[in-house]
């Protein structure tokens, strides 16, 4: 095919999708994989992305996006199982979402694996919203540019770790280069997460709308997970969204097995015996070095009680989701025993410790986490 045929190609599904017309999975994989190999010019990279997010992506088209940055940009990392280890999980959401907060699945993520699960997270620094997950991880010290290989190893001996989804470490192709060229959300928000090197099998996924409740569920279980729970959380008055389970107002929640069962219901904070929070108490702070401060005193206990009830309502369903927890009050049950023991913290400290990629990293990491253990009044 020549450069201009294949152009033309690519130009014409673009406007079959600005068509309003579907692509199927196989369709969608050959242009993604152009697209990170950057055989097509820029200006129609960007088209694909916004015409798929414009029409509204299918399970298949997010399959076939997914495929293809696994297989061409994706460097794999095996986790070593340990005694009894239970199934890899991952949380994350996809951003984009209305109501910005604290980065609650950060949170969550550490409060599950200080309760025994197995962690393999997969995140990116902030797009849309204004502290991402790997933002926030290396502000406490945690080693995000270190490669795939001793993150893997990080789950195995700490029971979490995270794969920076912009870092050529993880991602040696196109995915870091377009996700530092854009600002808004595109079909990668849900794929790009979903290529986690370790491929977990268990997850919690926050999605930015309700409409993507089923659409992401079937996606997940497309690509080999045996359960996912896919959650959206609203406000009080059920006008904005977000990515997590909530503790403002209701959260839908989407759980999906391998063997085909499904169940969708509503949970709201008093359910869980939460209090109904306000959007101010779990409100960015905006700058990094004050949510680095907060993180530190949610994961020990110090204040901040409706960012404390979030994350453990999260970490709550990870756990649930991991075989950890029988139910999601057993997990939250389990998670407010985490911050109060202080393993969460606990965790946290170790987390750093394990996941540098070098002695100097893993002192610098540990330097900084002291710092901000100090400055939000927690003793050493």
């Amino acid at each position: 095919m020549t450069h201009d045929t294949a152009l033309r190609a690519f130009g014409a599904d673009v406007q079959r999708l600005i068509d309003g017309k579907d692509l199927t999975r196989e369709r969608t994989y050959e242009l993604f994989r152009e697209v990170l190999l950057g055989e097509q010019p820029d200006l129609q990279q960007g088209a694909l992305l916004a015409a798929l997010v414009a029409k509204g992506e299918t399970p298949e088209e997010i399959a076939g996006a997914w495929q293809a940055i696994v297989e061409f940009d994706t460097v794999p990392a095996a986790v070593a199982s340990v005694g009894a280890a239970g199934p890899l999980v991952e949380n994350s959401g996809t951003g984009m979402d209305a109501l910005k907060t604290f980065n609650v699945s950060s949170a969550a993520a550490v409060i599950a694996a200080a309760r025994g699960a197995r962690v393999a997270r997969h995140g990116a620094r902030a797009l849309t919203s204004t502290c991402g997950a790997v933002d926030i991880l290396e502000a406490v010290g945690v080693d995000v540019d270190c490669d795939a290989a001793t993150v893997g190893r990080s789950i195995a001996a700490a029971g979490i770790g995270i794969f920076n989804g912009m870092s050529p470490a993880v991602h040696p192709g196109g995915l870091g280069r377009i996700l530092s060229q854009i600002r808004f959300g595109s079909t990668l928000n849900i794929a790009a997460s979903l290529a986690n090197p370790a491929r977990p099998t268990h997850g919690v996924r926050g999605v930015y709308a309700d409409g993507l409740l089923g659409p992401v569920g079937d996606v997940m279980l497309e690509i080999g997970y045996e359960h996912a729970v896919v959650v959206h959380g609203y406000d009080d008055r059920r006008e904005a969204g977000m990515d997590e389970l909530s503790v403002l107002g209701p959260s839908v929640v989407s759980e999906r097995r391998a063997d085909g069962r499904c169940d969708v219901y509503t949970l709201e904070p008093e359910d869980m015996g939460l209090r109904r929070a306000a959007l101010e108490e779990i409100a960015p702070l905006g700058d990094l070095r004050s949510e680095a401060v907060r993180f530190v005193q949610v994961l020990g206990g110090r204040g901040h009680a409706a960012c404390c009830d979030a994350a453990c309502l999260n970490a709550a369903a990870v756990l649930y989701v991991a075989g950890q927890a029988a139910d999601l009050g057993d997990g939250l049950a389990q998670a407010r025993e985490a911050v109060a023991s202080g393993a969460a913290l606990a965790k946290l400290e170790e987390w750093v410790a394990t996941q540098a990629g070098d002695g100097d990293r893993r002192g610098s990491g540990e330097a900084r986490l002291a710092g901000l253990r100090s400055e939000a009044g927690l003793p050493g």
